[in-house]
């Protein structure tokens, strides 16, 4: 069968663990990237579709997350649990995840039983079953999976509120595992749609690490992949959000114990040259000794823990988070100018060199110790290659290193701002007798 071959090497550099990386592209779209690591007899096969529930809409979230449950009800070739049944039988494991960005699937097998995983996913990519019963009854069971993670658990709620709350226009509004309504709704029919015009080589790509031999293993992957044709032609995707001009704030009263403040800021994601900084900036906060536990926490004893969440790992500008959960008795009005006293405080002055050296160090440290994994290598391949090139990965340390504190402050200043942020306060209610 016909491909076409693109061999690319990468050295291996001080920033990453890679000795190569070798990047082929068959004729119907499918790329593959393949690093081979020969420490144990182990290889990751992960195969990645560009869909999330960016690509959903109102009315009908969560159906990737939906359909990813529904790819482990098999084929005729694999029955309903035989996929894992069969992987299990070599003594290997496979799993699935799915983001706003991707829906992706893997298996970890001996590296001699590797050809299960292009059996598996090259079938499932045409030859899905959608049975009418089984939708129904994996859909509740998403739905329960909801209303455990979400709907009971306020802090998960008012996370979603406040993400809500963010985004006028874009996509990135909607919970990854839709809203209970929407959820409720999902047929068959939209399952089956959506399978068919996300699910096809051109749409998707393969990554492989371990203990493989990257010619032969792109010979197996065109037999089993080479004759699916390339499916629909990928619409980019048209929202842009607008920018906030204005806080926004959310309270949800709910079952808890104490309360909680969430803040979130519009941020852009990699590789925009704002996000190495704001990189740094969160590691300098972060942590049992980063500014907002040491203070918040240590110091003046108002909060129980105090928090950062970063990721820059998205196709478009997403957010930067601030929490904390008040100590009992305190105001979490208390909590909530502490949290933006220390973000004004670097926004102000630079942090100290000690500072910034350590939080570059963690986040080297972190990066580079992170590629002995296996399956961490094919994560951060598969990672970077969806927000728009495997590439960005070997760039990383590199402008990690150059971010100076006066880049720091310069971030904090410009994105940590009132009028960009939505806050969430999770305001606790007793338990009521049932």
């Amino acid at each position: 069968m016909r491909w076409t071959l693109i061999f690319i090497w990468l050295l291996a550099a001080s920033t990453t663990a890679f000795a190569g990386v070798s990047e082929y592209t068959l004729q119907n779209g499918l790329k593959v990237l393949v690093t081979e690591d020969h420490t144990s007899p182990l290889a990751v096969f992960q195969i990645w579709y560009r869909v999330g529930s960016r690509d959903e809409y109102s009315g009908k979230t969560g159906m990737s997350h939906l359909l990813e449950h529904m790819m482990f009800k098999g084929t005729e070739e694999y029955g309903p649990g035989g996929i894992s049944r069969e992987v299990m039988r070599y003594g290997g494991t496979d799993n699935a995840f799915t983001s706003k960005e991707y829906t992706a699937y893997f298996q970890i097998l001996p590296s001699d039983r590797i050809g299960l995983s292009m059996d598996i996913e090259s079938d499932r990519m045409r030859n899905l079953l959608l049975d009418p019963d089984e939708t129904l009854s994996e859909r509740n069971v998403v739905m329960e999976e909801r209303r455990l993670r979400y709907e009971d658990d306020p802090q998960n709620a008012l996370f979603e509120a406040v993400v809500a709350a963010a985004f006028n226009v874009h996509p990135y509004r909607w919970p990854v595992i839709g809203w209970m309504s929407d959820l409720a709704s999902i047929q068959k029919e939209d399952l089956l749609r959506h399978y068919r015009t996300y699910y096809s080589p051109g749409n998707a790509f393969i990554v492989v690490a371990g203990d493989v031999r990257a010619d032969k293993i792109i010979d197996k992957i065109s037999e089993h992949f080479a004759g699916i044709e390339l499916g629909p032609e990928r619409r980019p995707h048209g929202s842009t959000e607008p920018t906030q001009k204005g806080e926004r704030r959310v309270y949800l009263r709910k079952e808890a114990e104490l309360p909680y403040v969430l803040a979130a800021y519009h941020v852009p994601a990699f590789p925009d040259e704002d996000s190495y900084p704001l990189e740094v900036l969160a590691e300098v906060l972060t942590g049992k000794s980063g500014r907002l536990y040491r203070e918040l926490v240590y110091e003046r004893k108002i909060a129980l823990n105090a928090d950062v969440g970063y990721s820059g790992m998205y196709g478009d500008p997403f957010l930067f988070f601030l929490d904390a959960t008040a100590s009992p008795g305190t105001d979490i009005e208390v909590v909530e100018k502490a949290l933006y006293k220390e973000v004004e405080a670097l926004a102000g002055e630079p942090p100290t060199e000690r500072e910034l050296q350590r939080a570059k160090n963690r986040l080297e440290a972190s990066f580079v110790m992170g590629q002995d994994s296996m399956f961490n290598q094919a994560m951060q391949l598969g990672l970077h290659e969806i927000i728009g090139d495997w590439r960005l990965m070997d760039r990383y340390v590199d402008e990690i290193r150059k971010v100076t504190a006066e880049d720091i402050s310069r971030a904090a200043a410009k994105y940590l701002t009132r009028d960009n942020r939505t806050v969430g306060i999770l305001i606790p209610q007793k338990r009521t007798a049932e």
